[in-house]
């Protein structure tokens, strides 16, 4: 384990837009943000390499860092505002106000950690990444019948003449990962001088969402029953016992996808088995990650679980492509819905696991392809018996999102990990930055458990050549 290293904060200061840049604006929340009230922040971090010193940092990186900033909130100034949320008795529908003089919460640190360890794929003492995410309330104290809480917040790390760490907390209620990524690569370009930009500015118009199965008032009445009058909190944290828990990264390589792909048609094939009707790079690794995390737990207490005992395996999955309407690519919130799939524990763990595995969640996204709203009015309670399992799969991320090329101006991102799913029992999935068309697999376990993980990993790979 690498030796623990200090952090101090340098600086703590806000970063507002250009003056009279962004008009004050209230976005409602759509039946598609709901749902997202339900869960804790997201917490990305981007490592970069960088070799000069803290002062020259300070001076000459960081006032370039604050201005790109301010001129991107120009165009994303939802980012800027808060979400206000409403006592039971108002019994009101949530929104996102931002107001002039609105501000996002920016602070500067400096690591004596070693760079080279943070951006490893080995395990990592989880503990270590925590001073490089910025701070987010969750929760506020209703003064009267309102309360507010603020959407995005930002962190740079320096490690003098090693690398940077760009770090966000965002909720993810006033955004998906498609919108959020559009908002760092503008930030980026505009820090790097680079022609990046996006095509066009974005689309804030909430009327685009339809709703035709009365799916916000759904929502609204499962929120309300679970918020408490006086406290305002967003999400609901999992109690995860920290304590001995370590972070690492594995690559599932375009080979070893379709090493799997292949053992799935044979298997098929010699059983006489009709063939999972959809193995794409995504069902191909996470049906692979699935079945080494069941194995793993049990290994670790094969008497604690029941061979009949459903497994749970959550993902989000985008609409812009499966709505029966046209939603822009720019538009500014969330456009994608939620998908469950459940087996057996004790199929999964057999000798055909990962065909199971790669049926289960074919099949299921192939329904959300046909209708993406179908089964939505279950969305909030099958995803809270998903987190109430103990076996349980949620991806975070996508790997389509092209993340490796947010280019600040030193090059693209040295690694990129996503402390939220520490918490959350989540992996996070990411295009590989060093392997075209590979898979980045992020895993937050207990010690004994990613040896154990990692064991199954490499063993099941080995079996596939």
């Amino acid at each position: 384990m690498a030796k623990s290293s200090s952090f101090k904060v340098l600086e703590h200061g806000k970063v507002s837009p250009p003056p009279n840049s962004a008009p004050p604006t209230t976005l409602p929340l759509t039946f598609l943000d709901i749902p997202w009230l339900f869960f804790s922040p997201s917490q990305p971090l981007f490592f970069y390499e960088y070799h000069h010193s803290a002062s020259h940092f300070l001076s000459s990186t960081l006032p370039n860092l604050k201005h790109s900033l301010s001129l991107a909130l120009k165009h994303f100034f939802p980012f800027l505002g808060n979400l206000v949320l409403y006592s039971y008795e108002c019994n009101y529908k949530p929104k996102i106000v931002y107001s002039a003089g609105d501000s996002v919460s920016f602070s500067v640190g400096e690591s004596s950690g070693d760079f080279r360890n943070f951006t490893s794929n080995h395990a990592r003492d989880v503990h270590e990444f925590y001073p490089l995410v910025p701070e987010l309330a969750t929760s506020c104290v209703a003064t009267g019948k309102e309360g507010f809480i603020p959407l995005l917040a930002v962190r740079v790390t320096i490690f003098p003449h090693m690398g940077i760490c760009i770090g966000f907390s965002f909720h993810h209620v006033a955004a998906d990962g498609r919108t959020f990524n559009n908002f760092i690569k503008e930030w980026a370009s505009l820090s790097a001088n680079s022609c990046f930009l996006i095509n066009s500015f974005p689309s804030f118009d909430r009327s685009v969402i339809k709703d035709p199965y009365g799916l916000e008032e759904i929502f609204l009445k499962e929120l309300w029953k679970r918020k408490s009058s006086r406290e305002m909190v967003i999400g609901t944290e999992t109690h995860v016992d920290l304590s001995n828990m370590v972070r690492a990264t594995f690559v599932v390589s375009s080979l070893d996808m379709e090493r799997i792909k292949k053992r799935i048609i044979s298997k098929c094939k010699e059983k006489g088995q009709p063939m999972p009707i959809h193995l794409s790079p995504y069902v191909l690794a996470c049906s692979f990650i699935w079945v080494c995390l069941v194995k793993v737990q049990n290994q670790i207490d094969q008497n604690y679980y029941s061979e009949e005992d459903p497994n749970y395996f959550g993902f989000i999955a985008g609409g812009l492509t499966r709505l029966d309407y046209p939603v822009s690519a720019t538009y500014f919130g969330n456009c994608v819905g939620f998908g469950r799939s459940t087996a057996i524990r004790g199929e999964l763990k057999g000798e055909d696991g990962i065909i199971v595995a790669a049926n289960v969640i074919g099949n299921k996204i192939k329904k959300l392809d046909k209708e993406i709203l179908c089964g939505a009015e279950r969305w909030i309670l099958d995803w809270e018996v998903l987190f109430g399992s103990e076996v349980h799969l949620m991806i975070s991320g996508s790997p389509k999102l092209n993340l490796y090329e947010t280019d600040f101006g030193w090059g693209r991102p040295k690694k990129i990990e996503d402390i939220s799913i520490d918490r959350s029992r989540a992996i996070s999935l990411a295009e590989s930055r060093d392997v075209e068309g590979g898979i980045e697999v992020g895993l937050a376990l207990p010690k004994s458990q990613m040896e154990a993980f990692t064991s199954f990993f490499i063993e099941g790979l080995k079996i596939l050549q």
